[in-house]
């Protein structure tokens, strides 16, 4: 799949490893310098990707099969984690035990997923309560739509690709899988462990390089039935233009709020705040972002959550006593430091953190912050965080839903009927209850609403994103 000192990944295509004319550098995000090189793929290798992955279909494979080699990649994929890990922190700057993580729960994903394709199933429809068809039955069967183009995001680049391919592949589809141009790696050495386990050929392609060429390609393909993306709105909104009437799902931005009530429990509000706010150095959807604190502990919360922050360490993600390691790119360490420094101008006050070195940016908090600043209105996507206060209930459920985004909130109470209130009334996808906005779990459904999004993750939820319902009819 490699050769030489700075490995050469090449295309995934039909089962088999392909090159290209073209490579495009991979940087290791703390050193910034490059140690792999992928394949850039034109026109011609999509094309047949998509080919290939459609004439797969034509090949039976069984849910049971399907749950075999699903089990048996999470089987390598343990085998593997070290390896997997150690990829993360280069093509990410992830953390070494942040990069276990993910390796762990991506396992999760594939097992998760596994059982679920022994699962998929239809229901029975009462036809024959209708007059005149007391002589049939009927029932539903889901079945597979096809083939499957799955484009995922640089910041989760494991898990995140696992949460794609892995329902798509329970459910009987083909998947061309479209990695972000850096962290591509991680992706390329799943689909080894996949070929490993006797996925059959074509079940799975990946096809690496531009992402707008690719995705342009892609989207010119009518055999391409489905498109699963995750990524910046703007793109998602092009996908669902020319997707036309093919299934999307998007799952986009946030500027996840989280509400820090007056009755809560401090320790646990701090703590959970602290560490959802800047791990991946913030780069995670549900990254808490914007934090609402009742005006009667505003202060000891600030206070508190800015000692809990200054705990971090920051630096060289291959040391295991490292908390944050380098954003994606010293460019987007940058724009962070930028609108840092905009809302400072603006008013803000800086009460720990607004340092940037290289692409290191030390963990950020901000307060006396307005709702029109960037910091709040769009997504930072890096480790800042910005305290707002509020007086009444109805108040700050009004300023939580003041974004045209709602992927996860957060919210700290032990008021059963304030938190009844905020699952009613608080737009978002999924309201998490005495936890900040990032939790979840694998098997949760997990999706978003307005700008945030269309469709369900979570391996059940994305099947039946990835499958058609089917009615059968018998006439005895």
């Amino acid at each position: 799949m490699f050769v030489g000192a700075v490995q050469q990944y090449k295309l995934f295509i039909d089962g088999k490893w392909e090159q290209a004319d073209q490579t495009m550098e991979v940087i290791d995000k703390f050193t910034l310098k490059p140690f792999a090189a992928i394949a850039k793929a034109r026109r011609q290798h999509v094309t047949a990707a998509v080919q290939s992955a459609h004439a797969a279909l034509k090949t039976p494979f069984s849910p049971f099969e399907r749950y075999k080699v699903l089990s048996k990649v999470a089987q390598l994929l343990q085998e593997h984690r070290e390896d997997f890990a150690n990829t993360l922190v280069l093509e990410v700057g992830k953390p070494i035990r942040e990069s276990l993580g993910e390796v762990d729960r991506a396992i999760q994903t594939l097992i998760i997923s596994a059982e679920e394709a022994k699962r998929i199933h239809g229901e029975g429809v009462p036809v024959e309560a209708a007059a005149g068809s007391e002589k049939r039955i009927a029932f539903t069967m889901r079945v597979p739509v096809g083939v499957i183009a799955a484009i995922t995001p640089f910041n989760v680049p494991l898990n995140l690709v696992c949460h794609k391919i892995c329902p798509a592949i329970a459910a009987g589809n083909s998947v061309i899988l479209k990695p972000s141009d850096l962290t591509p790696i991680v992706s390329l050495k799943l689909a080894e462990l996949f070929s490993e386990a006797g996925l059959p050929s074509g079940r799975l392609q990946v096809v690496t390089g531009d992402g707008p060429e690719i995705g342009t390609w892609l989207l010119d393909n009518e055999q391409v039935r489905m498109f699963s993306f995750t990524g910046s709105l703007r793109v998602g909104q092009l996908i669902r233009q020319k997707a036309g009437i093919r299934k999307v799902a998007l799952e986009l931005g946030n500027n996840s709020a989280t509400i820090v009530h007056k009755d809560c429990n401090m320790d646990q509000a701090v703590e959970m705040v602290a560490v959802k706010s800047f791990n991946n150095s913030g780069q995670v959807c549900i990254s808490v972002q914007r934090v609402f604190v009742h005006e009667d502990i505003k202060a000891e919360f600030a206070r508190r959550l800015k000692e809990r922050t200054e705990q971090f360490v920051v630096g060289n993600p291959h040391d295991k006593q490292t908390d944050i390691g380098p954003m994606i790119s010293l460019k987007e360490a940058e724009r962070v430091e930028g609108w840092v420094q905009e809302a400072v101008d603006q008013g803000a006050s800086l009460i720990s953190g607004g340092k940037r070195d290289g692409a290191l940016y030390y963990p950020t908090i901000l307060t006396d912050i307005k709702p029109e600043m960037k910091v709040c209105r769009q997504e930072v996507f890096g480790p800042v965080v910005s305290i707002d206060t509020y007086q009444e209930i109805d108040e700050v459920i009004h300023k939580v839903n003041d974004s045209e985004y709602g992927l996860q909130a957060g919210l700290f109470t032990n008021d059963l009927a304030f938190a009844m209130k905020a699952a009613k009334e608080i737009e978002v996808g999924g309201l998490i209850i005495n936890d900040a906005s990032a939790y979840r779990v694998d098997h949760m459904p997990y999706g978003g609403v307005k700008n945030s999004g269309t469709g369900k993750e979570g391996p059940s939820y994305a099947i039946e994103e990835m499958t058609e319902e089917k009615l059968i009819v018998i006439n005895l």
